[in-house]
């Protein structure tokens, strides 16, 4: 076994018998033991319940049954999804740590594929923050620099695969929450387009945050979406079937596409050097492979439906798994609950409205003036531990630099639905890895996926890893 290996790479060993789910599972639970007291990546695990998990998946490979694309594959779930059994505490104090009921659909899809789940990893509380810490667990490290955050609010779940506790590891996105801890971390992030990944409720207004993966290959990422994309009969929303599976798309010529290269900040604040350094570099690589890159200044959303968002729609989803106590909540959370309460329905509905208007004008500008955008994925280098939360904790009023800095360039996607993708091609002379990002046209993650395997072999980055955790 080594740490780094593809969750692809390990199914197809546990197929062909030259590894048994046991033994995989064994290797992993020995890892957190030994590393994650450094971490604090995951905040929950039964290893005994792994390891019953991992017999039986064994029994099933022995007794020639017919496995799943992902059978045997350790997987830890974010603390902000509930898998029936496990505790789901949102990251926060104002919840119980009481078992849950019932899975979300996403979790079902897992399982389905044979993979087996390897505990909780941690969040900022209820992931309105791009941070990963909390009151309830404490800091997530980033496995490159301990004293910097691994980004969030997926942070625990690109901490663990970083470091090598996990192949892969489930998160979500509605701001970035995908993307952003996979630039901080050297990983792969893929947000999903609206509506590809089925969910119990919609989240965020309208499916603006998505469950979804973060990996070390790309080709993780593709055969993964393919598992957590099947079509839900029951949801009120569908996104439009690929023409092929998604895990046939690494490999295959994109084409000559037109890519947008886009280096300032949307929200006008000041773009770190290494963070332009990186999105330049992908564009060079880009262009060597014979596509048509160019700057460009698209068209973005106005002040009013960007901060309309801010205030109404992300305080909103606190709502939709309500605190049992909110006097317990971190502060800057308490402030939201509790100005929701003086939004109107009217209100929050012209939010809507200005948010689906201005995104039918942004997104016609793919295809049209170009096919896919390419920006920083962050506007800064993964800061200090403790920062971003402190910040947003001292003044709970106002969105704070250190965290829109974090998400100027990530938030656009999940507002229209569209599919992103955070790249690792730099590391900065800090040691830390900083993340590109590509956005695609609605519905297209084939185009980006394809991209994404193109860069991957030219940078081969999966083979940087953090080295103490070699």
């Amino acid at each position: 076994m080594e740490p780094f290996s593809s969750a692809v790479s390990i199914a197809e060993a546990v197929r062909s018998r030259k590894v048994s789910p046991v033994e995989v599972a064994e290797f992993y639970l020995g890892r957190i033991d030994h590393y994650d007291h450094e971490l604090n990546a995951f905040i929950w695990h039964d290893a005994e319940r792994v390891m019953d998990a991992a017999e039986m998946a064994t029994r099933a490979v022995m007794a020639g049954e017919d496995l799943g694309p992902f059978h045997g594959v350790p997987l830890p779930i974010k603390d902000l999804t509930s898998v029936s059994g496990q505790p789901n505490t949102m990251g926060s104090l104002g919840f119980p740590d009481t078992p849950r009921h019932g899975n979300e659909l996403v979790v079902d899809r897992f399982l389905e594929a044979g993979c087996i789940l390897m505990g909780r990893t941690n969040s900022a509380e209820m992931g309105t923050l791009p941070d990963t810490e909390n009151a309830r667990y404490g800091p997530t490290a980033n496995p490159w620099n301990l004293r910097r955050s691994p980004g969030g609010s997926s942070g625990g779940a690109a901490a663990a695969v970083a470091a090598g506790l996990a192949p892969l590891a489930h998160g979500n996105d509605g701001g970035g929450s995908l993307r952003m801890p996979a630039s901080a971390c050297g990983l792969v992030g893929l947000k999903p387009s609206r509506a590809r990944v089925p969910q119990l409720v919609q989240s965020w207004w309208e499916y603006c945050s998505t469950e979804g993966v973060i990996t070390r290959y790309v080709q993780d990422s593709a055969a993964m979406l393919d598992v957590m994309s099947l079509p839900d009969p029951h949801g009120w929303f569908q996104a439009p079937r690929p023409a092929r599976p998604f895990a046939g798309e690494p490999g295959r010529d994109p084409g000559r596409l037109r890519i947008g290269l886009m280096v300032d900040a949307p929200t006008g604040l000041p773009v770190d050097a290494e963070c332009v350094e990186a999105a330049t570099a992908a564009a060079s690589l880009l262009d060597e492979m014979g596509h048509d890159v160019r700057p460009v200044s698209p068209e973005l959303l106005s002040p009013e439906a960007a901060q309309g968002y801010v205030d109404r729609v992300i305080p909103g989803s606190l709502y939709v798994n309500p605190f049992d106590d909110p006097d317990r909540a971190e502060p800057y959370n308490r402030y939201r609950w509790e100005r929701m309460n003086q939004v109107s329905a009217g209100e929050y509905v012209r939010t809507a409205a200005l948010l689906q208007t201005e995104t039918r004008r942004i997104v016609a500008q793919w295809r049209r003036d170009f096919d896919v955008l390419l920006t920083p994925t962050m506007a800064c280098q993964p800061p200090e531990l403790g920062v971003v939360r402190a910040d947003a904790n001292r003044d709970v009023a106002v969105a704070q630099p250190s965290a829109l800095l974090m998400v100027s360039f990530t938030l656009l996607a999940n507002i229209t639905g569209q599919p992103a993708i955070s790249l690792p091609v730099h590391v900065a002379p800090t040691g830390l890895p900083v993340g590109v990002q590509l956005i695609g046209a609605p519905f297209d993650e084939a185009t980006l996926l394809r991209l994404a395997a193109a860069l991957e072999a030219r940078t081969n980055w999966p083979l940087t890893v953090p080295a103490d955790f070699c």
